[in-house]
């Protein structure tokens, strides 16, 4: 009785780890020019922008066709009568309907204690048609909330929107909403009633998804500073609720030593893309198990 009483555990448990089959892997590594080092990747109904710090910097749309993304030939460089003003940008918050923030993170010192972290308000589409900020940058907000830079992105939390961001850096991290209202009108994220919510996060946050079927928040992340990938998949509400990161998945067993930067699901949550800053295999195609 006592063997047959053991096998059943023993089953149970290993039916138990099969069962959380949740997994991330490469399917294919590429290598994407013209971008200097590739910040985030930005998936907006069926239209792909990778952006990065190139002379200036710039935005480019793709367009996935079989396996590959193919570049559409429509570049958005982030100027003001030819100055560059978005010289860093870390994050496109778009939801198709509110108003379009992009972020900007520039460390200050060595040391990484001193940033300047700013969110800029644009007319999304006015950019994509004209090519540049002239005309289509409508305000400067000081994230002054921050405390190492910035990387908007919205999320839905009681079916209301808010512009989410986080930090990058080994202490004191946390992930915070905005009202997107408020931010769209104010001169500093630390005016009142712009920070609607908050809960602490482990290091190194490079840029944030938002999987809105799952209700799950994406922190992508680098293992070590500016090093190794990693994954984090935290409920939003019960976060929120705690004021801490509540993880349900971390994927992190990659064999890649570059510098992750930014992740976006595409049409559906199996399939996706993560962008390094490294000049080579910078462009990544990955699949998810759930």
């Amino acid at each position: 009785m006592k063997k047959i009483l053991c096998l059943v555990v023993v089953l149970w448990v290993l039916s138990s780890f099969a069962g959380n089959q949740f997994s991330m892997r490469i399917n294919k590594e590429t290598t994407v020019d013209s971008l200097g080092a590739c910040q985030g990747v930005s998936y907006q109904r069926g239209r792909i922008f990778l952006y990065g710090d190139r002379e200036v910097g710039v935005i480019r749309e793709y367009k996935l066709i079989h396996d590959s993304l193919v570049y559409q030939h429509k570049e958005s460089k982030l100027t003001i009568n030819g100055q560059d003003v978005i010289n860093h940008p870390t994050g496109i918050a778009y939801n198709g309907s509110g108003p379009t923030f992009i972020g900007n993170s520039v460390r200050l010192n060595a040391d990484g204690t001193k940033w300047r972290a700013v969110i800029y308000l644009v007319n999304w589409n006015g950019l994509l048609k004209t090519g540049t900020l002239d005309g289509n940058l409508l305000n400067t907000i000081e994230d002054d909330v921050c405390i190492q830079g910035t990387r908007p992105e919205y999320v839905k939390y009681h079916n209301k929107w808010y512009v989410a961001t986080a930090d990058y850096g080994k202490n004191g991290n946390e992930v915070r909403l905005y009202d997107p209202e408020k931010l769209s009108s104010c001169k500093k994220t630390s005016e009142p009633g712009v920070l609607f919510k908050n809960f602490t996060c482990t290091p190194w946050v490079q840029n944030l998804h938002w999987l809105a079927d799952k209700g799950q928040l994406m922190l992508i992340q680098n293992k070590i500073e500016g090093r190794q990938w990693c994954f984090t998949y935290v409920d939003l509400e019960k976060s929120l609720n705690t004021g801490k990161q509540v993880v349900i998945n971390r994927q992190d067993n990659f064999m890649r030593d570059d510098e992750l930067e930014g992740f976006a699901y595409l049409s559906s949550s199996d399939k996706g893309i993560a962008v390094t800053s490294f000049k080579k295999n910078n462009v990544n195609y990955i699949s998810t198990r759930w």
